[in-house]
């Protein structure tokens, strides 16, 4: 007999419980001069780690190898280990075919195999398959028969246990059978007790009862652990009646003051039994074989005086579980394997490779790692290490709470019972693996198979060339007007601006102009490269707007990349210029109303974040809406910039709606309420240079201390020229773009206005060498958006804007509306109706979101084919698009000069109507409970500005959180690469982050597979990598939409619909319309369902009277 000592920490560390693993060979079972017989050859009947385990030492013996596999399983490593491999169970169930014994022992038989190796698990505590093998003449690597009969009787087991005088923890002296019995030991020994199988290991049917009610319900809480003990094997394995050999496991339960106490014996050997090979070099698998083999424990070097405990071991199971599940296992393709290496690590595996498939048929282990040290801290350092060190892509592992296990000061330093677990919940605040190399190939297969994942409008390519970015000197940049802010505060840089000498500029490069001209769809990404020249050679600016409006929802619905992390990353590299955004009053940066507090919470995390310049306005200039954006910019710490949206012509005395007195009124009321700078919006670009005039300086003589700042669009081609006149009529500052993002729909030419003030009072003290530079950085970078480029379609500037009022930032955006809704040839009638829309509305300011309004109700009149006479006759039966029916329901505000009638009433009929701020009657967001929702679907990392995007957009954010779960951080690619995908055989780099760069080659594109599938392969840091992306295309029906019947009234697309009521909801881009049926009636067929993809004249449904 030897006892070979197990006492260290290992597995999870539950050292409540705690094992020996003892090999025995006894005397009075074996008859003197027993035969030496060698095993020639050995079948594990087992699969996956333990069978690899006994196929290597066999090798080391010189033993031929023979291992069984089950139909599933044919893909395994272990049968790929053996010499030779031979499938069992055809036709079962997978776990089935390891208990098919006579399928085993027929296999073995017709081999030529001596010995069956059980392993553990499946038949390696069956009686009757060590009987079956004693049968079939083949030495079953283990106890007699009836020794694992004894053994797996826990009953029997702990009566040895008694007999040998050891201690046993209070339990029944025989199997229960009724409920009495139950009770009466509880009134005993007290709660809480333990129900257990009287046959059963690995904790198969323990249950722990807590009180009598769960006794008669069987409670449910499993109980296991790990550990060593002493003084009971002598008493088992030299007893005459158990006659125990080869190698078993006594497992103990210790308390708090060091005593142990018997639990049973396994018959087998156990899932640890690495962690005792380590500390005793004793190989354990050898020595079952020499025994069985006939060798004695002298024989083999094994007395136990000579056996000694060298250091710590700790085992960790490697699984594919997930613990945030509850250690649900999961399955799928190995798409990543690296393991850990190196000094004191072993590691024990089963499939572990790349390309290996996890079945769901069997236990979830995929490597066992084994550390070793001097000590626990020192074992416990090299296994966080060598768990640090493996990747593993495809499947969830149970990696990220081993090593908090692993961190944890109780489990390294001080005693661990086995309510360890259950009182350590923040072993389960899993760190999540990033796995980004993985999910950017993913990306870029995907776009390779499927196309760019944003919607692209025109056909046009990306440039090949890349920008070059110009020289940037090193050092910090020089002090701007930023400085002038963090010192003097919100009201003393107001002071600043107004006594500064020379005209001030705000760059529109990095917001509003690519919003007018690219569609919003510029990325961090090039964003980034330019920024640091901006802050040392345009430290002069007055500032750089660069967040807010469309760029806040567009950066996560269409680039999938975080506005925050935008603005936090610029404001790293940009220090010295003011940030300035686009706050739409009660709207914030979304297209709705939001409760009071959700506006103020995100003044102020955009504040903390970088921003110091809120420009406030309202698409109707509706004041109260304007107050509350202002209070909350105000509240924040940020520069409140008052925003007067400008339309009509204030030097037109025919336009009488909106007058000079319109906008001195409205001023007043602005600069009462504490703007420290007041701003004219311009949006559509209508300020001619007379206008700005009159207008400027209006309020220039009402208002001297104030600063007056001007944003326009150059639609019409006069933008320099209005700019030049604002700033002689007493503009402090005016908005520009840099020259090759200038022009048309934008803003006018930053190089024109330093060009046409340098020597005069307004000079801008910007160099012009510098504006060429950074305009050529710009111009290629241009090129790589060209499928959203307006230049497109519109190659100049058009005066039309004068009539059509058609804000600059809208124009591309309804331009790409009406080819997505198969309207592009009849855009220049859309212009057109839009100029009678906003006539229809009562003549609108017009911005964001009330410019939105009046577009929709043009494309509608356009794909119509109606007039605006045609519109109010029929208002009372026409599905007119959502916004322009909350528009008239008070959603956004009350525009100047009130509603339109009798168009309103006709429209709405018996719909509700809103009095008042839209937001005053909206409860406050509960942000707690926000967070606490989105931590449950997305885990714990969610930030304060995670928060603040869910609660503008909701559904965005959660399709942006689940786009960047699949494909991970694709602001990393360069543009071409994030649009287009990389050609075959391409290489390049992608920066992960400062000192983390992939190298990335694609391969080659794999043929469609029966599930839909192309694989993409690449070479990622030298490595193969390939990655299975579903053929949107190719896995599509083929289905031809039927199209729609003019004037068949009817056909809108059994059962019984009303006249007016709602049918279903069309959203192309950020338009949503509702239609309505046109008549009463019983639905005959309907020909769409959710999500369907709709051309012009598709039918939706047809209705019968």
């Amino acid at each position: 007999m030897l006892l070979l000592l197990g006492g260290v920490r290992h597995g999870l560390g539950m050292l409540a419980i705690q094992r020996a693993y003892l090999l025995s060979r006894s005397a009075h079972t074996l008859p003197q001069g027993l035969e030496y017989r060698p095993i020639k050859k050995v079948m594990v009947a087992n699969r996956g780690e333990i069978a690899i385990r006994v196929f290597r030492a066999c090798t080391e013996l010189g033993i031929r190898t023979v291992a069984v596999y089950s139909e599933q399983d044919t893909g395994q490593m272990h049968r790929q280990k053996a010499d030779e491999a031979y499938l069992i169970g055809k036709g079962l169930p997978p776990v089935a075919a390891y208990l098919h014994i006579p399928d085993i022992i027929k296999v073995a038989k017709e081999n030529n195999v001596d010995a069956i190796h059980p392993g553990y698990g499946f038949l390696s505590e069956r009686h009757d398959f060590a009987q079956a093998c004693a049968e079939a003449g083949v030495r079953f690597i283990g106890p007699s028969p009836e020794v694992v009969r004894k053994m797996g009787d826990k009953v029997e087991a702990r009566a040895l246990a008694i007999q040998a005088g050891v201690p046993v923890v209070p339990g029944t002296d025989s199997p229960i059978s009724s409920l009495q019995e139950a009770r009466e030991f509880a009134s005993t020994y007290g709660f809480p007790i333990i129900f257990k199988a009287a046959y059963g290991g690995g904790g198969r049917g323990m249950r722990v009862v807590r009180e009598y009610e769960v006794v008669e319900e069987a409670g449910h809480t499993p109980s296991e652990g790990r550990g060593l003990g002493e003084g009971v094997w002598p008493a088992i394995s030299n007893n005459p009646v158990v006659g125990y050999e080869n190698a078993g496991t006594v497992e103990f339960l210790v308390d708090r003051h060091g005593k142990h106490y018997f639990i049973e014996v396994n018959s087998r050997l156990q899932v640890e039994h690495t962690v005792t090979e380590e500390i005793t070099d004793v190989d354990l698998v050898h020595a079952q074989l020499r025994v069985c083999e006939g060798r004695s424990l002298s024989e083999l070097g094994l007395q136990q005086d000579k056996i000694r405990i060298n250091g710590s071991a700790i085992q960790c199971r490697v699984t594919t579980e997930d613990p945030a599940r509850g250690f649900q296992p999961d399955t799928g393709r190995l798409e990543v394997f690296r393991s850990a290496e190196g000094m004191g690590i072993r590691l024990d595996s089963a499939s572990a490779f790349q390309g290996a498939v996890i079945s769901p048929h069997y236990d979830s282990l995929l490597v066992k790692v084994i550390a070793s040290g001097q000590d626990l801290p020192s074992a416990a350092s090299k296994m966080l290490r060598a768990l640090a060190e493996f990747r593993i892509r495809g499947v969830k592992t149970n990696i990220p709470f081993l090593q908090n296990v692993l961190s944890n000061h109780q489990f390294l330093y001080s005693t661990v019972d086995t309510q360890f677990i259950d009182e350590n919940q923040d072993l389960f605040n899993l760190r999540r693996t990033q796995n980004r190399a993985q999910k950017l190939l993913h990306y870029l297969g995907h776009v390779m198979v499927n196309g760019p994942t944003t919607p692209i409008p025109v056909q046009a390519k990306p440039s090949s060339t890349d920008p070059v970015i110009p020289p940037v000197p090193m050092g910090e940049p020089p002090a701007g007007f930023r400085e002038v802010l963090l010192k003097e505060g919100p009201a003393g840089f107001a002071r600043a601006v107004r006594q500064h000498r020379g005209l001030l500029l705000m760059d529109t490069t990095f917001r509003d102009a690519h919003q007018s001209l690219l569609a919003t769809r510029v990325r961090t990404h090039d964003l980034k490269k330019i920024t640091p020249y901006v802050a040392h050679n345009f430290s002069k600016l007055f500032s750089v707007e660069n967040w807010g409006g469309a760029t806040f929802d567009v950066a996560m619905r269409f680039l999938w990349e975080c506005p925050w992390r935008r603005l936090q990353e610029l404001r790293a590299l940009l220090p010295n210029v003011p940030f300035q955004m686009l706050l739409r009053g009660a709207n914030a940066v979304g297209y709705t109303n939001y409760p009071d507090n959700a506006v103020f919470k995100f003044c102020e995390v955009a504040k903390e974040n970088g921003m110091d310049v809120f420009r406030v306005f309202d698409s109707l200039n509706y004041l109260p809406n304007m107050l509350l954006g202002m209070d909350a910019a105000g509240s924040a710490g940020g520069v409140v910039e008052a925003a007067i949206s400008y339309t009509g012509d204030v030097s037109d005395p025919a336009r009488r709606k909106y007058t000079l007195d319109y906008y001195l009124q409205l001023a007043q009321e602005l600069v009462k309420a504490g703007t420290h700078i007041l701003a004219i919006k311009d949006m559509a670009g209508l300020l001619k240079p007379e206008a700005s005039r009159l207008l400027v300086s209006a309020l220039r003589d009402r208002f001297p201390e104030v600063p007056i700042h001007v944003h326009t669009h150059d639609t019409a081609g006069a933008g320099v020229a209005a700019m030049l006149a604002c700033a002689e009529a007493g503009a402090d500052i005016v908005d520009v773009a840099v020259d090759s993002m200038a022009g048309m729909t934008s803003q006018p030419s930053m190089g024109a206005i330093v060009a046409c003030t340098k020597g005069t009072k307004y000079d801008t003290e910007i160099s012009l060498e510098k504006v060429f530079d950074y305009s050529e950085y710009w111009e290629v970078t241009r090129g790589l958006y060209a499928p959203f480029d307006c230049t497109a379609t519109m190659k100049s500037g058009n005066a039309d804007v004068y009539e059509n009022e058609i804000p600059g930032g809208q124009y591309t955006n309804l331009h790409f509306q009406a080819h997505s809704m198969g309207l592009g040839h009849k855009f220049k009638e859309v212009k057109k109706a839009y100029a009678e829309a906003n006539k229809l509305l009562g003549d609108l300011i017009k911005v964001t979101p009330s410019s939105k309004i009046v577009g929709d109700l043009a494309q509608f009149m356009v794909q119509n084919t109606l007039s605006r006479a045609e519109v109010e006759e029929r208002a009372d039966e026409l599905s007119f698009p959502l916004s322009v029916v909350e528009f008239l329901q008070g959603h956004i505000g009350i525009p100047h000069g009130g509603f339109p009638e009798p168009f309103r009433s006709k429209v709405l009929k018996s719909l509700p109507r809103m009095e008042g701020r839209p937001g005053a009657s909206l409860p406050a967001m509960d942000f707690q409970k926000l967070e606490a929702d989105l931590q449950a679907t997305h885990g714990t990392n969610i930030t304060p500005e995670d928060v603040m995007s869910a609660a503008m957009y909701p559904k965005v954010f959660q399709e942006f959180k689940e786009f960047t779960a699949n494909f991970g951080p694709v602001d990393c690619l360069s543009t071409r690469l994030f649009l287009e995908g990389p050609k075959i055989a391409e290489e390049f780099e992608v920066e992960l982050e400062r000192g983390k760069t992939l190298h990335i080659k694609a391969l080659a594109l794999g043929d469609l597979n029966k599930a839909g599938q192309r694989e993409v392969f690449f070479e990622l840091n030298g490595q193969l990598r390939s990655v299975l992306v579903k053929d949107t295309l190719a896995m599509k029906e083929m289905h031809f939409h039927p199209k729609a019947l003019k004037d068949v009234r009817g056909q809108v697309g059994g059962q019984r619909v009303e006249k007016g009521q709602p049918l279903c909801v069309l959203s192309a881009m950020k338009m949503e319309t509702v239609v309505n049926s046109p008549l009463a009636g019983t639905v005959a067929k309907v020909y769409v369902k959710a999500d369907s993809s709709l051309e012009g004249d598709d039918l939706i449904l047809e209705i019968s009277e």
